[in-house]
């Protein structure tokens, strides 16, 4: 009995399953029926995913002190403060993408995995990006690299906040 409640939760999942079927028996989780279903990981629809709008705000809140310090502080430190806000979305875009792309074994231990190696990777991609940007950018003003760089981690804080009900 619960195979067919089942089977009949799924025959349901997309509106459109007769003209194109929605995905396969192999696709389980969430990530794998968007992903088969044509629609992406980070929709850009009505409904954005919690990864896709806490990454938005940390990059709208960049150019949004980026402006802010351009037009107080002068140019450089505009594009300082808009540096320190790139060095903080792009390493939290490289664990995003790790954790939301399929993987062939979709068990906690991959997911596990996936976030260890990300987390490591969005560290070396920080550690790499700020020696980038101290070596190859002059002139440069720490003020505003830091204080973007800060402001823009603190956002994903605020993404707890975001979660949908």
């Amino acid at each position: 009995m619960s195979g067919f409640i089942a089977l009949h939760q799924w025959q349901h999942y997309n509106a459109r399953a007769k003209h194109r079927p929605a995905w396969k028996y192999r696709f389980y989780d969430a990530t794998n029926r968007r992903l088969a279903d044509g629609r992406g990981v980070f929709s850009v629809g009505e409904h954005l995913s919690l990864i896709s709008r806490v990454l938005l705000a940390q990059l709208g809140l960049s150019v949004v002190l980026a402006m802010l310090f351009w037009g107080t502080n002068g140019r450089v430190a505009g594009y300082s403060a808009l540096l320190g806000g790139l060095i903080c979305v792009i390493p939290n875009a490289f664990l995003a993408l790790r954790l939301v792309v399929p993987r062939r074994d979709a068990g906690a231990g991959a997911l596990v995995r996936a976030a260890y190696i990300g987390e490591l990777g969005k560290l070396a991609l920080t550690v790499l990006m700020f020696g980038a940007v101290f070596v190859l950018v002059k002139p440069l003003e720490a003020w505003p690299l830091f204080a973007a760089f800060i402001a823009a981690q603190l956002v994903t804080l605020a993404g707890f906040l975001m979660r949908d009900k």
